[in-house]
C-alpha cells in the first residue's frame, strides 16, 4: 500500500510539474542547433513535455538581444534563454529566476553569479586562439611555438602567403568582419585588446576603457594585429562571408588559420577534416603571450514569469545528470562540459587543445561582456567592418575606437 501511495504521489507530482506540456528555449549557437534539437526530441519523448528550440545568431542577421526584446514586447518570451554576462543580466534582471538551490550548482565552478546567488546555468567551457592547420604549417616550415606575438605571426603569414599556390591555399587566414559577423570582431577579437597578456580576471584594461581612459600604446599594437589578420584574409570571406563560409574555407584546406573557437569542432567533423589542428595564442601584442582565451561563454537562464518553470528546471538538470544529456553536450555538440560529474571527454581536436591549454594554466579571461551588446554590435562592429573593407585607414580605426570608448561615457 505504501508503495502504491508513493507511486501515485510521484505521478501526481509529475503531472503538476509538467502541466503546461511545452517549453521554449532560445539560444545563440547555430552550430549546435541540430544537436540540441535532437536532444530536445529525446528528452520530450522521455518526459512527455514538448520542447521548441529557437537558434538566433551566427549569420542570421538578428542578434539574440534584438529577438528577445521583440518576443518580450509580443508577450512570447521563451522559458529558457541565453545571457552572455553581466550586461545581458542587467537587461533582463527583473525576470531572471534565482537558481541557487538547483542540483547542478555544486557541480560547476563557472555558474553565472551576482553576489552570492546563482542565476545562470553554464552552457559549456569554451576557448579560442588562432586555430591552425598543423599539416600546412609543417609543409611551410612554420613552428606553431613561434606564434606567440605580432612579429611571430607577421613572419609566418608572409612566408605562407608566398607559398599559397604550392600549399593549395586561397588565403592565409579565414577571418570574417561583415556587420552580421560582428561577434567575431567586436566580441572575440575585441577581447584581445581587453585581456591578452593579463592575469586571469585582471580587469585593469576593461575598467579603464569603461571609464573612457584609453591606453594608446596598447590600442595601436592591437590595431596592428587587426590589420595583419585583415591583410592576409580572403577579401570575399572577410567582407561578406557568413559563418559557414568562414569555417568552410578552413575546413576545406583553403586557409591555414581560422579565427574561431572550439565550437567549430562539429563543423570540422561534418566536413570530415583529416588534417591536424590546434590553437596558438593571439598575436595582438609585441610581447609574447603564451595562452588562449577560455571561459564559460554563455548561460541559460529561466524566465521567472514563465508558466513552465518546473519543466524548464528539469530540462537543464537532466542535461547534467542523465546519460542522454551528457552525451548531447560532449559527443553530439562537441562541447567541453562545465560540470565535474560529467566524465565524457570531447574528441574534437580544438576542444582537446582548449583542455590542454587550460590544464597548463595558460589561459586569459573573456572580458568582452563587460561591455553592452549594443556597444559591441552597433558601435564597434561597424568600425571593424569599415577597416576590413578598406573605407578607413588603420589610423582612423584607432581614432574611431578611441572615440567610441571616450564618448560612451
Amino acid at each position: 500500500m505504501k508503495r502504491i501511495i508513493t507511486v501515485l504521489v510521484a505521478l501526481l507530482f509529475a503531472t503538476t510539474l509538467f502541466a503546461q506540456g511545452k517549453i521554449t528555449l532560445m539560444q545563440n549557437k547555430p552550430e549546435i542547433d541540430a544537436a540540441l534539437k535532437a536532444y530536445a526530441a529525446i528528452w520530450s519523448k522521455e518526459s512527455g513535455v514538448g520542447v521548441t528550440i529557437k537558434s538566433v545568431g551566427g549569420s542570421s542577421g538578428t542578434s539574440l538581444g534584438q529577438q528577445l526584446r521583440a518576443d518580450y514586447a509580443a508577450g512570447e518570451m521563451p522559458d529558457i534563454f541565453v545571457i552572455a554576462g553581466i550586461e545581458d543580466y542587467k537587461d533582463w534582471e527583473s525576470i531572471i529566476l534565482d537558481l541557487s538551490s538547483e542540483k547542478w550548482v555544486p557541480r560547476t565552478s563557472v555558474a553565472f553569479k551576482v553576489g552570492s546567488k546563482v542565476y545562470g546555468f553554464p552552457v559549456a567551457v569554451e576557448g579560442w586562439g588562432m586555430a591552425y592547420n598543423a599539416d600546412v604549417l609543417a609543409k611551410a616550415g612554420v613552428d606553431p611555438k613561434t606564434l606567440v606575438n605580432y612579429d611571430g605571426y607577421k613572419k609566418a603569414f608572409e612566408k605562407i602567403d608566398g607559398m599559397k599556390s604550392s600549399l593549395g591555399l586561397k588565403s592565409v587566414v579565414s577571418m570574417a568582419a561583415a556587420i552580421d559577423m560582428g561577434w567575431v570582431t567586436a566580441h572575440h577579437n575585441f577581447n584581445s585588446l581587453l585581456s591578452n597578456g593579463l592575469s586571469y580576471g585582471d580587469l585593469s584594461v576593461v575598467n579603464n576603457l569603461l571609464a573612457g581612459k584609453v591606453d594608446a600604446a596598447r590600442l595601436n599594437e592591437y590595431a596592428d594585429w587587426v590589420e595583419l589578420l585583415f591583410k592576409y584574409a580572403d577579401k570575399a570571406v572577410l567582407t561578406t562571408g557568413n559563418y559557414d563560409a568562414q569555417v568552410g574555407a578552413f575546413a576545406s584546406g583553403k586557409a591555414a588559420f581560422l579565427h574561431q573557437g572550439n565550437w567549430v569542432d562539429p563543423n570540422l567533423k561534418d566536413a570530415k577534416v583529416t588534417f591536424k589542428t590546434a590553437f596558438a595564442p593571439h598575436g595582438s601584442m609585441k610581447k609574447a603571450t603564451d595562452g588562449i582565451f577560455v571561459a564559460a561563454p554563455s548561460f541559460y537562464v529561466i524566465d521567472k514569469e514563465s508558466k513552465n518553470i518546473a519543466a524548464a528546471k528539469k530540462f537543464l538538470e537532466d542535461m547534467v545528470f542523465t546519460s542522454a544529456g551528457q552525451n548531447y553536450m560532449v559527443v553530439e555538440a562537441g562541447m567541453i562540459p562545465a560540470y565535474s560529474n560529467v566524465t565524457l571527454k570531447p574528441t574534437g581536436q580544438l576542444s582537446m587543445s582548449v583542455q590542454a591549454w587550460t590544464a597548463a594554466g595558460k589561459v586569459y579571461s573573456w572580458s568582452q561582456y563587460y561591455f553592452s551588446g549594443d556597444f559591441r554590435d552597433k558601435t564597434l562592429a561597424p568600425i571593424y567592418n569599415q577597416f576590413a573593407n578598406g573605407s578607413i585607414t588603420k589610423a582612423k580605426f584607432v581614432e574611431l575606437m578611441t572615440a567610441a570608448f571616450v564618448n560612451r561615457m
